[in-house]
């Protein structure tokens, strides 16, 4: 039995057969629903699929005959299931190890400009070969050019990062995986003040893990997708990179809490420091 559950853990679900084809996916589509360089699903089959707290799903029609469900408490994307009998879970909110590992890369051809692929998994551009499905064209950015845009999947929250990048990491802790459905949660950081939104700040939703002194997730109520938060007792807003539009000019620095990261990811060899749990600092000291 695989198990898995949302951030809040209104939502569980679980396969009672093994999953198959697991693969990273870097279309905006998938990085702006999860915040994140890229979603990571698994294959599983309907007849062995449960899922337990449906009441709390909200569904989003991201394009013409698909859903992207979500857990409206907590903003987690949850599985998916197609007229073929599949379920299609993403990997992020697995609490078990689900026995399978990536086998490639799709939709590289839309891959973040600030993120590299640096195993020798398999890559394609779109789809794998064999599969026949519509690919739907990116969404042009509603702000004008000038500094680094971002927006929600649903295009309801837009904003503008007008403040100096201080810092951009990768947190594998199991928090960000469930909050954001995926491998890890990849962030940028500035001051509070350095995001303006233009768009949709009354379509948040908020989710603070009780337990927690500062976790909070917050996301589109409409599409799920997660947004910038704004902490101002740290005087830090945090930019789900996957969000992004544009080319933020900073590239992540570090991965933290790597103690926790998903058993069937390996991290790349690039060089970048890796902490087992938090770092020392929310922002490292200037030299």
């Amino acid at each position: 039995m695989l198990r898995a559950s949302c951030l809040c853990g209104d939502v569980t679900w679980q396969f009672d057969a093994p999953v198959e084809w697991m693969s990273h996916c870097h279309c905006s589509r998938c990085r702006k629903a999860h915040g994140a360089a890229f979603a990571t699903y698994v294959a599983g089959t309907a007849a062995s699929f449960r899922l337990d707290g449906a009441e709390r799903v909200k569904r989003f029609p991201s394009s013409p005959g698909s859903e992207r469900p979500f857990c409206g408490r907590c903003g987690s994307v949850v599985p998916a299931a197609n007229a073929n009998g599949q379920v299609f879970a993403p990997a992020g909110n697995f609490l078990d190890d689900p026995g399978v590992r990536p086998l490639a890369h799709i939709f590289v051809a839309s891959k973040a400009p600030w993120s590299e692929i640096r195993d020798a998994l398999p890559r394609f551009d779109a789809f794998p070969e064999g599969i026949d499905a519509a690919i739907v064209a990116d969404r042009a950015p509603l702000d004008p050019p000038g500094r680094p845009r971002g927006s929600c999947l649903c295009g309801a929250v837009t904003f503008v990062v007008e403040g100096k990048p201080l810092m951009a990491r990768h947190c594998h802790c199991g928090r960000c995986r469930r909050a954001r459905s995926a491998a890890y949660a990849s962030n940028l950081l500035t001051r509070a003040d350095g995001v303006r939104f233009t768009r949709g700040t009354d379509r948040f939703e908020e989710y603070k893990v009780p337990e927690a002194r500062f976790f909070t997730h917050v996301f589109c109520r409409t599409c799920g997708s997660t947004v910038p938060r704004i902490d101002r007792g740290r005087d830090l807003a945090i930019i789900p990179l996957g969000s992004l539009d544009d080319d933020p000019g900073m590239r992540p620095m570090e991965h933290i809490f790597v103690d926790s990261k998903a058993p069937w990811l390996d991290l790349p060899d690039d060089g970048l420091p890796r902490h087992p749990a938090a770092p020392p600092w929310a922002i490292p000291p200037s030299p």
